[in-house]
């Protein structure tokens, strides 16, 4: 299919659009001129974004996606090209967690995996060649500092598998003109952070981290910056990392009471 429009941005494929991280993303990338594709599962939401960013509909394309599923994901590679010709930048952006341990009663508890972990995965493997052949391209991942300082078994893990396979991928790909960036928030506001009692930024720190990458291409970032601390302290003394952990950000985050399993990232 010819697409329908040329953008004189690069296009930007970003999962989880419709709240939180990734709303204010595409608002920060919406108002820098990039080409848009705009990736969740709440589609009425999602196109109200799209309209209310670019009312002429000729650089902001919603497609609605479960990043769990092949066939969706495939969908929305495939829209982008439709839509625009290439795919220039993925920001992997769509998350999940879980408010309790894994081991509750969790009807689904690999669901964190897949939304978090596989879905960036196979996602980068559809637009990966594309960038390969063209020698450009930028694969974003917004990860967590729960990535470098463990604070739930099931939702670090994926953080932590994030993480390395960013890293990894990126050493892939030295010197084929594709980056890989990491963003690691540290609490921010968003629905997934609801709950938490903390004093938090909002999630436009995040959305900066993305845009600045963009530009400048770093290998990782940490989110608000303070963060960067405990992930030091967590790697150079992992007892007192606990301390911290388990004293203040678990306890404070659920003094309010246990309510609800599930907490969700602009899935």
């Amino acid at each position: 299919m010819t697409p329908t429009s040329s953008p004189t941005r690069p296009v930007v494929v970003l999962t989880g659009a419709s709240s939180g991280i990734g709303l204010v993303t595409a608002e920060a990338l919406a108002a820098q001129g990039y080409a848009l594709v705009l990736a969740a599962r709440r589609a009425d939401t999602l196109h109200a974004l799209a309209r209310r960013l670019d009312p002429s509909g000729s650089r902001i394309l919603a497609v609605p996606t479960d990043v769990t599923d092949d066939a969706s994901r495939r969908s929305l590679v495939q829209a982008a090209h439709d839509r625009f010709g290439q795919v220039d930048v993925l920001v992997n952006n769509a998350g999940v967690t879980v408010e309790k341990g894994w081991w509750w009663d969790d009807p689904d508890p690999l669901r964190v995996l897949r939304v978090n972990l596989e879905a960036p995965i196979e996602l980068t493997r559809l637009v990966l060649p594309e960038m390969r052949t063209r020698g450009s391209g930028h694969i974003v991942n917004i990860g967590s500092v729960a990535g470098r300082a463990a604070t739930n078994g099931m939702y670090s893990a994926s953080k932590f598998g994030l993480r390395g396979f960013s890293h990894g991928l990126r050493r892939e790909l030295l010197g084929t003109g594709v980056h890989v960036s990491l963003i690691a928030p540290g609490f921010v506001q968003s629905e997934m952070t609801a709950k938490a009692n903390l004093p938090m930024p909002g999630p436009d720190v995040v959305a900066r981290a993305v845009a600045d990458v963009l530009r400048r291409p770093q290998p990782e970032v940490i989110v608000p910056r303070a963060y960067a601390a405990l992930a030091l302290l967590n790697s150079a003394a992992p007892r007192l990392g606990d301390l911290l952990v388990s004293r203040v950000l678990i306890a404070r985050r659920y003094q309010h009471g246990k309510k609800g399993q599930h907490g969700k990232k602009g899935e």
